[in-house]
């Protein structure tokens, strides 16, 4: 059983908590499940964890 994955319907109006740029998927798992979401803006990356997008500015992490 796969996890679920993120919709093109969420990515087209979820943004940046923080800056509200939008986010783009950088990564996927065996799954092909998104890992991870980089703000265009400001540069935070905040994680999926089980196809849920954590949208937390302190669960974000700075590039590096």
């Amino acid at each position: 059983m796969s996890a679920p994955q993120l919709s093109e319907e969420l990515l087209a109006i979820i943004v940046c908590p923080a800056c509200k740029g939008d986010l783009s998927v950088t990564g996927s798992d065996a799954d092909a499940e998104p890992v991870e979401l980089a703000c265009s803006g400001c540069g935070l990356v905040y994680p999926v964890r089980d196809g849920i997008p954590v949208l937390l500015v302190d669960e974000a992490r700075k590039p590096v």
